[in-house]
């Protein structure tokens, strides 16, 4: 987005990781990082209120926040599903609730929120297919309602991709062999995918020609699912 001109309030939870994003920009003075753990309501606010302070106003929202901590238990405690869908779908709401209002006066806006593959069929823990299943029924239900004031809520279901330091890098380093194993069993192309091919379809939705995509949720894996329906 900042290669593409867009000026970024960007949030996560090291300050020197996202310094270091926004150096690599070509205007970094255009943006602004504010870390936090965005599972904080008081966190949410905060962030929200100094990006809209620093921007003057929001066009996009992107949400790639999410993750599944690693609870593999499918008999989950109260703490631990509290806790993913905070991280999965409540932070990412209230982000809307505080931003959309200026978006329907405007008439104009865009809103992207990055799922799974687990959206839409059972392929990870109990606790991170019920949070991300939440997230594809909150995209497709909020993107019906906003609709008609101008606003496309959109969201897209990716499969397995490495990025620096995601899910797949960490698995690869700490378990090379079940990682072989993912590609050769689940992954048609026999390839892992990589971040670079999932960027084009976010900035397609983020864009005027996604005007028919509000309440959409889009996969891009590969091959990888097995769902007809989605």
């Amino acid at each position: 987005f900042a290669n593409r001109g867009a000026r970024i309030a960007i949030s996560g939870r090291t300050q020197e990781k996202l310094e270091e994003l926004i150096k690599n920009t070509k205007d970094p003075n255009s943006h602004i990082a504010i870390a936090s753990d965005l599972s904080h309501l008081s966190n949410i606010h905060e962030f929200v209120q100094k990006g809209l302070e620093f921007l003057g106003g929001v066009d996009i929202i992107l949400h790639t926040l999410g993750g599944g901590y690693g609870f593999s238990d499918p008999i989950l405690s109260w703490e631990q599903i509290e806790l993913l869908h905070k991280i999965n779908l409540y932070a990412g709401a209230e982000i809307n609730r505080l931003v959309l209002p200026k978006m329907i006066e405007n008439h104009s806006g865009t809103v992207i929120h990055v799922g799974s593959i687990a959206s839409q069929e059972a392929v990870g823990s109990v606790g991170y297919n019920t949070v991300k299943a939440a997230l594809a029924a909150y995209v497709r239900s909020l993107g019906r309602e906003m609709a008609s004031s101008g606003i496309i809520v959109t969201g897209i279901l990716p499969g397995g991709f490495s990025a620096p330091g995601n899910a797949m890098i960490r698995l690869k380093e700490k378990n090379p062999e079940v990682y072989d194993s993912f590609i050769k069993e689940r992954l048609p192309r026999k390839k892992m995918g990589i971040v670079t091919e999932i960027i084009p379809l976010i900035c397609l939705l983020a864009s005027d020609a996604g005007s028919m995509m509000s309440g959409c949720c889009v996969p891009i894996d590969a091959g990888e699912g097995t769902a007809y329906i989605s």
